[in-house]
């Protein structure tokens, strides 16, 4: 099994950032994709961006493109979320998840879940 528990969510001003963590224990592999969620109070879960676990690759969702940043610390097994720029309109509960599908953009793809962490951004 894999455990993943985010953290580092908090309440900022717009323009302000953030950095969330996810630290993952148990039989994490490497050949794991990593993927950051967000799911808004009424609104579907939505892609925020992906990193695989070896090699760094990275993708994001268009919403997100050059003001978030994903990286990995593999000693750690921890996966980081920068938010840079935030806008009120990132507030949701951000959610990491393990698949083994490399660079999966669906969150049915993805085998497990943290707890997630909420990010709120004021206007």
């Amino acid at each position: 099994q894999v455990q993943l528990v985010e953290s580092g969510g908090g309440l900022v001003q717009s323009g302000g950032s953030l950095r969330l963590s996810c630290a993952a224990s148990g039989r994490a592999s490497v050949n794991y994709s990593m993927g950051w969620f967000r799911q808004a109070p009424g609104k579907e879960r939505e892609f925020v961006g992906c990193i695989t676990w070896s090699a760094g690759l990275t993708y994001y969702a268009d919403s997100v493109k050059g003001r978030f940043t994903i990286s990995n610390d593999n000693a750690k097994n921890t996966v980081y979320l920068q938010m840079n720029s935030l806008k009120p309109e990132d507030t949701a509960v951000y959610y990491c998840a393990a698949s083994k599908i490399w660079g999966s953009r669906t969150a049915g793809e993805y085998d497990y879940w943290g707890q997630g962490t909420q990010v709120t951004v004021t206007s």
